[in-house]
C-alpha cells in the first residue's frame, strides 16, 4: 500500500528528517553542539545563496539587494562561517552594558561621597578638562561610523558583531561626558574644554585626521580593519591604558581608571571578534590570499596616519605633575600589542611602512 500523502498543514502531522529535535539544524555549527547565540544570529536575513530561491526580497530603488558584495572588497566564499566568539547578541549586551553603567555610576557616588575629586592634583584635573574631555569626540565618532557600516554587512552575524562594536563606543564617550560633568559639580572644572581641544589643539589633530579619513572610507571591512587592528593599539589603547591608567593614582584619581577599564575590556572582546572575522577571511579556500593582499595595501595606507596621530599626542605626557612612565615606552608597548595582532593573522607589515 502506499502511504498516504498528508495534506495539513497543523504541527507534527507530518515527520521528516529532525523533525523531533528541539534544536535548529538548517546550519552547522562552529562547535559540536549549536549554541543559542547562533540558533538567534544564523540566517536571520534571507539569502539566496543558503535557502532563499526567488532571489533577494528586499532591494533598493536602484536595485541593489539589502546585502550586497559590492560594499567591500574583501571578498568569502562563505559568508556565514564567522562566528563572534565572544556569542554576543541583544540579550546578553543589554545585560552587560546595564552592569558597567552600574558600576561607573557607583563609582561615581562613592567618589562623591568621600570628596575624592577636591583633592585631585591640579594639573591631573587640568588632564580630565582638556584631554579625557577631548578622547571623547573619536569615540562618538567611531561609534557613529560603525552604526553606518553595520548596515552593509553580508550577514547578521558580521552586522551583530559591528553594532554591538558600535554601541561600546558611544556608550564610552557619553559615560566620559557624564563623568566630566559629575565632576564639574564638585570642582572647577570647564567641559567644554574637551570639544575645543579636539577641534583645536595640535595634539588631538593627528587623532581628527584618522577619524575623519576613516570615515570618509566606503567599505565597511576596510574601517573595521582600520579601526579595531590599527588604530585602537596604536593610538587609542595608547592614550587609554598608556596613560591614564598610568598616572591615575599618582595624583590622588581612583575614579578615572574604573571609567577608562571599561573601554579597555570593550576593545579586548571588539579585538577578538575582528581578528576571528579577518582569520576566515585571510584563510578562505578561494580569497583568501587575494584577501591578505588587500590588507597589505590597507595596512600601506593606514599605519603611518595612526603612528602620526600617536606621535602627535606625545606632550601629554609631559603635563601631568608626578612623572610614572615616559610616552615612549607607553609606545613601545603599543607597538609590541600591534605586532602580536599582525603575527596573529599571520600578515606583516609591507615594506617601506615602519613603526
Amino acid at each position: 500500500m502506499t502511504e498516504a500523502i498528508v495534506k495539513s498543514a497543523e504541527a507534527g502531522s507530518k515527520t521528516f528528517a529532525g523533525s523531533r529535535s528541539r534544536k535548529y539544524n538548517y546550519y552547522e555549527p562552529k562547535g559540536r553542539r549549536s549554541t543559542l547565540y547562533e540558533d538567534v544570529t544564523v540566517d536571520v536575513q534571507p539569502d539566496p545563496e543558503r535557502h532563499l530561491l526567488q532571489g533577494w526580497i528586499v532591494s533598493f530603488s536602484d536595485g541593489t539587494p539589502a546585502y550586497s558584495q559590492t560594499r567591500t572588497k574583501i571578498k568569502s566564499s562563505d559568508w556565514h562561517k564567522y562566528r563572534d566568539p565572544n556569542g554576543e547578541w541583544e540579550r546578553n549586551h543589554y545585560i552587560r552594558q546595564s552592569s558597567i553603567e552600574k558600576q561607573v555610576a557607583l563609582t561615581i557616588q562613592n567618589a562623591k561621597a568621600e570628596n575624592q575629586f577636591a583633592i585631585l592634583d591640579k594639573t591631573w584635573v587640568k588632564i580630565l578638562q582638556e584631554h579625557l574631555g577631548a578622547s571623547k569626540h573619536p569615540e562618538y565618532g567611531l561609534g557613529m561610523l560603525f552604526q553606518k557600516a553595520q548596515r552593509d554587512g553580508m550577514t547578521q552575524m558580521i552586522n551583530n558583531s559591528i553594532l554591538i562594536n558600535s554601541s561600546d563606543k558611544l556608550r564610552y564617550a557619553q559615560d566620559i561626558a557624564i563623568y566630566l560633568g559629575e565632576v564639574a559639580t564638585m570642582i572647577e572644572l570647564d567641559e567644554a574644554k574637551g570639544k575645543e581641544n579636539w577641534m583645536n589643539n595640535p595634539v588631538w589633530q593627528g587623532v581628527r585626521e584618522v577619524v575623519e579619513t576613516f570615515g570618509a572610507a566606503t567599505d565597511w571591512a576596510e574601517q573595521l580593519f582600520a579601526t579595531n587592528l590599527i588604530y585602537e593599539p596604536l593610538v587609542a589603547e595608547l592614550f587609554r591604558s598608556g596613560f591614564l591608567m598610568q598616572y591615575a593614582a599618582s595624583h590622588g584619581d581612583y575614579a578615572t581608571p574604573t571609567l577608562v577599564s571599561t573601554a579597555e575590556a570593550d576593545f579586548e572582546r571588539n579585538l577578538d571578534y575582528t581578528a576571528e572575522m579577518f582569520d576566515v577571511f585571510f584563510n578562505d579556500p578561494e580569497y583568501g590570499e587575494e584577501n591578505q593582499q588587500l590588507a597589505q595595501r590597507w595596512l600601506e595606507k593606514y599605519v603611518p596616519l595612526c603612528v602620526n596621530a600617536s606621535k602627535q599626542l606625545q606632550p601629554i605626557w609631559s603635563q601631568p605633575r608626578v612623572k610614572v612612565t615616559s610616552y615612549v615606552d607607553a609606545f613601545n608597548r603599543a607597538k609590541e600589542r600591534f605586532s602580536t595582532i599582525l603575527a596573529h593573522l599571520n600578515i606583516s607589515l609591507p615594506k617601506g611602512v615602519s613603526l
